[in-house]
C-alpha cells in the first residue's frame, strides 16, 4: 500500500521528525495536534472550548487534503491539562462529532510543551 505523509509546515516536523498526517491505504492518522496558528500564536488563550474548536478545524483540513472528512473519523484522543474542564473540551468535540459519534478518550496528562496549551487531539480515520 502507498502511503503519503502531510505536513503542516510546523519546524517541530523536521526537528523531531514527524509528519501532521499519515495515510495508507484507507486508514488516515492524525498527530497529536494543538491549537497553534499559522504564524506560531496559540489560539484561544486559556480557553479549553476554543482551543478545542481551533484543533478539529485544523484536523478538518488535513483529512480534506488526504480525501477524507469528520464522517470517516472513527477515534478521537483529547489529552487535556485540567480534566474538571471536561464540558468545555465535550463542548468543542460534539459541534464537529454530535451525529458521527467517533470512539473517544479523554485524558489528564501534566503538561504540555507549551504551557498555554490546553488540550492536544489525535484522530484515526478510515476512508469506507
Amino acid at each position: 500500500m502507498q502511503r503519503t505523509n502531510y505536513s503542516s509546515g510546523a519546524k517541530w516536523e523536521d526537528i523531531i521528525g514527524y509528519s501532521r498526517a499519515v495515510r495508507v491505504g484507507n486508514t488516515i492518522e492524525v498527530t497529536g495536534t494543538v491549537a497553534v496558528d499559522g504564524n506560531g500564536q496559540v489560539v484561544g488563550l486559556n480557553n479549553p472550548y476554543e482551543q478545542t474548536k481551533y484543533i478539529y478545524q485544523k484536523v478538518e483540513n488535513v483529512l480534506a487534503q488526504a480525501g477524507a472528512s469528520l464522517k470517516d473519523v472513527v477515534r478521537c484522543r483529547m489529552f487535556v491539562t485540567d480534566i474538571k474542564q471536561w464540558e468545555a473540551y465535550g463542548k468543542g468535540h460534539a459541534e464537529f462529532f454530535k451525529d458521527i459519534k467517533p470512539c473517544l478518550s479523554m485524558i489528564e496528562v501534566s503538561a504540555f510543551i507549551e504551557p498555554e496549551f490546553l488540550v492536544e487531539i489525535e484522530v484515526s480515520a478510515i476512508i469506507a
